[in-house]
């Protein structure tokens, strides 16, 4: 008999092998992917947590202030402290989040966006963060929001946008564009941006979107990952009513 033609009972052969790995490989991928209400977050894994021992890090996120950038009422009885990372995907979606939840809750939250450039992952959002600061700079908070929000719309993310972008963007929210280039060469706002990102990894940031929700009592919970807006809602919900 020839031994070439003799398989083991039960054994596989190496393309029917590769075939059936595959398909595993496919069916977890459809599950992983089907979950709609997942978060998701640059990494680590995404959880939502709620204060419950006073040495929870997120109680040391530094108060809000004037120096912040804010978009609703400062004297809202929610603050949200969103620390960001502009080249990442998932605090872009988390972005549309968040202007439906400053829409809903006009008055009653106010969106405060802190930088944190996770630069071993995104080489381009440190810079993206000082355009940002410039933009403050030259037109105060309204440019501010106004230019963020155009960089989180045309961005690609994952380092996808052409830093030459960055003065165009300028341009079409109405910026001086020879102003804010000069701005952007400075480095004027290096370390206000590293003492942010110093604050998230103090008030327990590992990943982005990082946020932390504060109410009357301060820091009361975070929100840590891009959860969905129906999933906010409940943390501020249970935050106003404390």
């Amino acid at each position: 008999m020839n031994n070439k033609n003799i398989k083991n009972k039960g054994s596989l052969d190496i393309p029917t092998a590769i075939i059936i790995a595959g398909f595993m490989i496919g069916i977890s991928l459809i599950y992983a992917l089907g979950r709609g209400n997942t978060p998701v977050t640059n990494p680590p894994l995404a959880q939502l947590k709620d204060a419950v021992l006073d040495d929870q890090p997120f109680k040391n996120v530094k108060p809000v202030t004037g120096e912040d950038h804010i978009f609703g009422d400062p004297n809202a009885p929610i603050k949200i402290v969103n620390f960001s990372d502009t080249e990442c995907p998932f605090c872009k979606r988390f972005h549309t989040t968040m202007h439906e939840v400053a829409k809903n809750y006009d008055g009653k939250v106010a969106w405060v966006y802190r930088h944190f450039p996770l630069d071993s992952l995104h080489t381009k959002a440190r810079k993206e963060a000082v355009a940002t600061e410039c933009a403050a700079s030259l037109g105060g908070n309204a440019k501010f929001w106004a230019y963020l929000d155009r960089l989180m719309e045309i961005t690609p993310s994952n380092d996808g946008l052409d830093l030459a972008e960055l003065p165009i963007i300028a341009k079409y929210i109405g910026l001086d564009v020879q102003q804010f280039q000069t701005c952007l060469d400075s480095g004027k706002f290096d370390a206000k941006i590293e003492a942010q990102y110093q604050d998230g990894l103090a008030s327990g940031a590992q990943g982005t979107p990082y946020s932390v929700i504060i109410n009357s009592k301060g820091p009361n919970s975070t929100i840590e990952g891009a959860y969905p807006y129906n999933s906010v809602k409940q943390s501020i919900d249970k935050a106003l009513a404390l």
